[in-house]
């Protein structure tokens, strides 16, 4: 196992030390909570940071407020400790405040520990805990650009898919193929990989609640699930007709036109033009040319779908813009 530091670690171990500095430049008790608080408050995004800043924050004034008048009123004992847990938890809770628990209990402790409550040391708390969720919004200012990763995930992707309908092709034509189908799976996982570094994206900006690659990734994912359920259809045309290499030459065509660009339009109309021909032509003579075009007709439906989508994502995608 290779050792490794990350980003977010050297960014945790930069903002403890730096919270400590301050707190430790401003005199203040307990100054090492700083630190802890910095720590917690570090998250994977910067809108999950601001969030849990926020509920640390809040949650820490109701701990205050809850520990600092049960003590003063009950005493410093043990089980006015468990008292003020047992109601503080719920109440944040309640507020949907949970991730503050952890940074409140530290306050409470220390309210605890000195066993007197003081203007002082409310404010001396209030500080620690300004400087904590300070310090981690601020190395959360900086995080790394995914755009290279998002346009690698793109990128394989669009090969993916055009190997895919390329094979589907040459089924058509040949009624067999030597393909091994691992672009199946392998699409899979990039279309997870790529959605959730998107959503991950997203979250980085604070008032960004979509993107383009978002719109990608969940179009690209919408389509392929249209190509699984035209795979079975194919791999039953044992028997090719005249249609079939119509057909062939129209996924081979849409397997060298996969990118961002919208051809959605010209497409379409290549299927309606096919579908008319497939109209003016003799019926089918034999049991088996009825199977394989009804086949090839069904193919052509899932088809036409799966340009639709792209044509409406592609056109809500616009809109969020406006």
């Amino acid at each position: 196992m290779s050792f490794k530091i990350g980003y977010r670690t050297l960014k945790t171990a930069v903002g403890a030390g730096l919270a400590v500095a301050i707190a430790q430049a401003l005199n203040l008790e307990f100054y090492g909570s700083a630190a802890i608080i910095t720590v917690l408050c570090i998250s994977v995004t910067r809108r999950d940071s601001l969030q849990v800043s926020w509920a640390r924050l809040v949650a820490c004034f109701i701990g205050i407020a809850i520990s600092g008048t049960l003590f003063e009123l009950i005493g410093y004992h043990p089980w006015t400790l468990a008292l003020i847990i047992l109601l503080f938890i719920p109440i944040v809770v309640m507020l949907k405040m949970n991730a503050g628990i952890a940074t409140s209990s530290v306050i409470i402790l220390h309210l605890y520990t000195v066993t007197e409550i003081s203007f002082a040391l409310i404010v001396n708390e209030i500080l620690l805990i300004i400087i904590g969720i300070g310090v981690a919004l601020l190395m959360n200012l900086y995080m790394p650009s995914s755009d290279l990763a998002l346009r690698h995930y793109h990128q394989e992707i669009e090969n993916h898919f055009k190997t895919i309908l390329f094979e589907l092709s040459v089924y058509l034509r040949k009624g067999e193929s030597e393909w091994d189908g691992k672009e199946i799976p392998e699409t899979v996982d990039l279309l997870q990989k790529g959605k959730n570094l998107a959503i991950q994206n997203i979250h980085n900006h604070i008032l960004r609640y979509e993107d383009q690659y978002y719109y990608y990734f969940k179009m690209r994912e919408k389509q392929f699930e249209i190509l699984e359920r035209l795979m079975p259809f194919v791999s039953k045309i044992h028997h090719t007709v005249e249609q079939s290499e119509t057909v062939a030459n129209f996924l081979e065509e849409l397997s060298r036109s996969v990118s961002p660009a919208n051809r959605v339009p010209y497409f379409l109309e290549r299927l309606r033009l096919m579908r008319k021909g497939f109209e003016d032509m003799p019926l089918p003579t034999t049991r088996e040319e009825f199977e394989v075009r009804s086949a090839l007709v069904y193919i052509m439906h899932e088809l036409e779908e799966y340009l639709h989508i792209k044509d409406r994502l592609w056109n809500e995608a616009d809109k969020k813009k406006l």
